[in-house]
């Protein structure tokens, strides 16, 4: 775990990656958080559901506009991000008590969402300044990355539900937006003066970052992935309800996540022994191939054990992502690249979640997770596929 250590030591990196973790909390917190307060002050769980699909709807969509203005507009709108958020979370409670329509705080939800700052991209696009005299400490980076995604959606969750317990779903959506603005402040104090670098000319169009063609292949490649993704989060309830015991999904999703967690430390623990494009197309292959194994579970032993060698490609193959991101995305849009994964995974994540519903009551879970695993390996075909658009853009003379 040198690498690790080594990282965190770099100046600035400690507090600014406390901080991202402290800005992605909220994202985790306020799905459930909205849908549970939405619910006490409605009593329909439609409504909260519409109210926390708007919300999830406009962090998908908004995440490259996002990435866009910070990339011409500077890290100062960081906090402005950061502000409307708050506020938009705050006035759902607010008027959520005060008896507001559902159309009014679905609203409020998707101006939320939109405004969602992208602290994670931002850092994930300075690693290459952080680390400027140890490019070889990159890989690790992003690994250490990923690892603090899955943390955030593991305890996310957990302290939504234990705040929930003990105070009130309002009180966790106060915690969020107090989160979010104290995180983005404390990111925009220690991150380093941007390097100014020429922007692109096709950067500049209305394509952004998607005009280069490595990042529409990572965007479209990641659309597959997040549908088996949302496979895997229906199908695990399914076989846990098919074995008379709801309450096992939860456990099983977690060491879905764990398994995820720790094939991302272990990832990140190695200095890097093969080229990158390589090692990224092995990780997406390697994926539909590790979830198919779970068609083959007849108990929930059996399926602990292979739910969490199935999580182990996850982190691992997003953090290779993200450092292919960095090497390809065009100068001067590269907030904005690192965006388009993610909206494309979480896009590809609702289809998956939506069809694996339809497909366990017309054929059953095994069914679902088969055909997850299948739309994961036309992920992995389109890497393969398009390798050649992964490989950086020689330098300008």
């Amino acid at each position: 775990m040198g690498r690790y250590r080594t990282i965190l030591r770099t100046p600035r990196v400690a507090v600014l990656i406390t901080a991202t973790l402290m800005g992605r909390l909220p994202f985790a917190i306020n799905a459930l958080a909205v849908l549970l307060f939405v619910r006490d002050v409605s009593g329909s769980f439609a409504g909260a559901g519409v109210v926390s699909g708007a919300l999830a709807l406009g962090s998908a969509v908004g995440a490259p506009l996002q990435g866009r203005l910070v990339d011409r507009r500077g890290e100062g709108m960081l906090m402005t991000l950061a502000c409307v958020h708050a506020a938009s979370l705050l006035a759902i409670w607010s008027l959520g008590e005060s008896g507001a329509s559902t159309a009014i705080l679905a609203a409020l939800a998707l101006v939320a969402g939109v405004a969602f700052p992208p602290t994670g991209s931002v850092l994930r696009s300075r690693w290459p300044q952080l680390l400027g005299d140890q490019p070889g400490l990159m890989r690790s980076a992003y690994a250490f990355d990923s690892v603090m995604i899955e943390t955030a959606f593991v305890s996310g969750p957990l302290l939504t539900a234990v705040g929930v317990a003990l105070i009130s779903p309002e009180a966790m959506l106060g915690l969020s937006a107090a989160l979010m603005l104290a995180g983005t402040a404390l990111f925009v104090a220690a991150l380093p003066p941007s390097e100014a670098t020429p922007r692109d000319e096709k950067a500049r169009g209305v394509w952004g970052a998607l005009s280069s063609p490595g990042i529409r292949t990572v965007a479209l490649a990641s659309f597959p992935v997040g549908f088996c993704f949302g496979t895997i989060e229906v199908g695990l309830p399914a076989f846990s309800h098919a074995h008379d015991s709801d309450e096992l999904a939860g456990v099983l999703l977690a060491i879905w996540s764990a398994g995820s967690l720790l094939g991302g430390v272990l990832y990140g623990a190695r200095p890097p022994r093969s080229p990158l494009i390589e090692v990224h197309t092995r990780l997406a292959v390697l994926l539909p191939l590790a979830c198919l194994p779970l068609l083959a579970s007849g108990s929930p032993i059996a399926m602990a054990i292979l739910v969490a060698l199935a999580g182990a490609p996850v982190a691992p193959l997003i953090a290779s992502r993200n450092e292919l991101v960095s090497a390809i995305a065009p100068r001067g849009a590269q907030t904005e690249a690192f965006t388009w994964p993610l909206t494309a995974l979480v896009a590809g994540l609702s289809v998956g979640i939506a069809a694996a519903g339809v497909i366990v009551d017309a054929s059953g879970w095994e069914t679902a997770m088969l055909v997850g695993a299948v739309v994961a390996a036309v992920g992995a075909l389109l890497v393969v596929s398009r390798r050649e658009t992964l490989a950086p853009a020689p330098a300008a003379a």
